[in-house]
């Protein structure tokens, strides 16, 4: 089975999936939310079981997708911590163009992964252009303060994104507003 056909059959069946990237040790777990012809949404559910933002994955860059083991003990789990499933963000799998259109104005960061060009580094913060080939954004440093200028990626070297995970929102909650956008 293709894993795109997998992806399906998780998010229909409402699943909890395991898999590895190969930019990562270990595994990611979580629930499909929606595939496109090159992109999956994922809703994270992180080692502390629970609900960790949503994440976009290129399927290329995945393996060993399967049902999560301990899918029986991650639902018991949040069922009695009452935690329940955010709504999806309405967002548009088709490009890594159309990905980043649409989740602009979703939630006020975004985690950009260049793993193919250096898998120990990601950039948070607010994208404030969109081309064909590049998207610029303004960063904000981990201590929560806004750079002053942006900074540009290729679209072709993103290999994942996320937004509204606990990190992004804690940056946002110190950091608020850039001065500049």
């Amino acid at each position: 089975m293709k894993k795109a056909d997998k992806l399906n059959a998780a998010q229909k069946s409402r699943t909890l999936v395991r898999f590895e990237s190969r930019f990562e040790d270990g595994f990611i777990s979580g629930y499909v939310l929606g595939v496109g012809p090159a992109w999956f949404m994922l809703l994270l559910v992180d080692d502390r079981v629970r609900f960790n933002g949503h994440q976009f994955f290129r399927m290329s860059n995945i393996s060993k997708l399967r049902t999560d083991p301990y899918e029986k003990f991650v639902e018991t789990a949040m069922k009695k911590r009452k935690l329940r499933r955010p709504k999806a963000p309405r967002v548009d799998l088709s490009t890594t163009e159309t990905l980043l259109r649409s989740t602009l104005g979703k939630c006020p960061l975004t985690t950009i992964h260049t793993e193919g060009v250096d898998p120990n580094v990601c950039y948070i913060g607010r994208i404030i252009a969109i081309d064909a080939t590049t998207v610029s954004m303004l960063e904000i440093r981990p201590g929560a303060v806004w750079h002053r200028k942006p900074s540009s990626f290729r679209l072709r070297d993103i290999t994942r994104l996320n937004i509204g995970g606990d990190y992004e929102d804690a940056l946002y909650l110190v950091g608020g507003e850039p001065a500049v956008c």
